[in-house]
């Protein structure tokens, strides 16, 4: 199976310390292989997905979200990229900024992340898909 894409920006991944990038790049292989098991590892459970969908505000929990996943890889996924753009921690909470390119869709993904239980994990995801 191809190694999903992704990249991070260089100043970022310098300052960061790796665990807080583990639920994000389970983030990305979720969408890469289409298995929402990765999204069970990178959010916790009480997490919500938020954004603008057919004109409409959708809040899903994160089982819904995962529920949109078939388990396997989009047909063009060897053309998809995601690239962390952005990655700010502050104590026990982060902030992150993520962006996906996936066939002609491209979306931007805000994320709220917390430390807890001896690691990181997404509490909350907003994106942006740009027209």
């Amino acid at each position: 199976m191809k190694t999903p894409q992704t990249a991070i920006v260089a100043a970022t991944a310098s300052a960061v310390d790796d665990a807080v990038l583990e639920p994000l790049h389970a983030y990305i292989r979720g969408h890469a292989t289409g298995d929402p098991a990765h999204f069970r590892k990178a959010f916790l459970p009480s997490a919500h997905v938020d954004g603008i969908r057919g004109g409409a505000f959708v809040s899903w929990p994160l089982e819904q979200y995962c529920s949109l996943f078939t388990g396997q890889p989009a047909e063009d996924e060897a053309t998809r990229t995601r690239c962390i753009d952005s990655v700010r921690v502050h104590g026990t909470v982060a902030s992150a900024s993520m962006t996906l390119h996936h066939g002609a869709d491209t979306f931007t993904d805000i994320f709220l992340l917390v430390q807890a239980d001896g690691g990181w994990r997404i509490a909350n995801k907003a994106y942006h898909r740009h027209a």
